[in-house]
């Protein structure tokens, strides 16, 4: 297997797409979530799915807890699995890999089509957060309250068990996550947040517009941290109108 193949999930591979997008799950997250975005999109916009070590598939490989040292790793995949015009699509801690994938790929003269941050601060916004000091209640308590994690999982001790390292990790990662000042991407940005998350408030979403030197825009729904669940369709064809491609298949 090679390192593409370790770290990109193509669910539709699709000779005819005239863009990718490479997706980067949240905290805790791994490919799979995305699988569903790929499934719906249209065949002209092939989704690449990062896969984090440390989970599923990976999950005797060590994980990373320092995002600028996963950054480095993800952007080596990227640049490898990416064969035509590409976009970047992070959620939550995602969000701010896709912002420091995108600015090594820059570096490297690579500029994204556009990047799409859904419900996380903007990367210069930092609020000091310790939830991965926590016991494992406390983790489990913090879950609860973002409505993302599938209520089953609370009901599995085991499965709990098996999946709070990962979380754990991926939140120590964003915690101790600290912005360097340097070059606004010059590709666009589109920030996407619900209206009522208590991860990411209007302002500090607002504040990725520092980050980018090309256009910028902020689209709100009505939800929390995962607003994308209820409003998958809405987002996905947000994406093929500044992708200028079909969204939906």
């Amino acid at each position: 297997m090679s390192d593409t193949d370790v770290w990109i999930r193509r669910y539709f591979p699709s000779a005819d797409a005239a863009v990718q997008l490479v997706c980067l799950p949240h905290a805790g997250g791994s490919a799979p979530f995305y699988r569903p975005v790929a499934q719906a999109l249209s065949p002209l916009v092939e989704v690449l799915a990062v896969q984090y070590p440390g989970r599923q598939d990976r999950r005797n490989e060590p994980m990373i807890d320092d995002l600028g040292v996963l950054a480095d790793q993800v952007e080596e995949a990227v640049t490898a699995a990416v064969d035509r015009p590409f976009a970047l699509f992070g959620h939550s801690m995602g969000a701010t890999l896709a912002y420091e994938v995108a600015t090594r790929l820059e570096r490297r003269g690579r500029v994204p089509l556009r990047v799409f941050a859904s419900g996380r601060r903007a990367p210069s916004c930092h609020r000091d957060e310790r939830v991965h000091l926590r016991d494992d209640d406390g983790m489990v308590s913090e879950l609860r309250g973002l409505s993302g994690t599938d209520q089953k999982v609370f009901g599995d001790e085991e499965l709990l068990r098996m999946v709070l390292p990962a979380i754990r990790n991926d939140y120590r990662a964003a915690e101790t996550y600290r912005y360097t000042p340097g070059p606004a991407l010059s590709c666009p940005i589109t920030a996407l947040a619900g209206d009522s998350d208590p991860k990411a408030s209007h302002d500090e979403v607002a504040a990725w517009s520092r980050h980018t030197d090309n256009e910028f825009e902020l689209r709100t729904y009505a939800g929390g941290h995962f607003y994308l669940l209820d409003h998958t369709a809405d987002v996905l064809r947000v994406i093929g109108e500044r992708l200028n491609e079909p969204a939906l298949r």
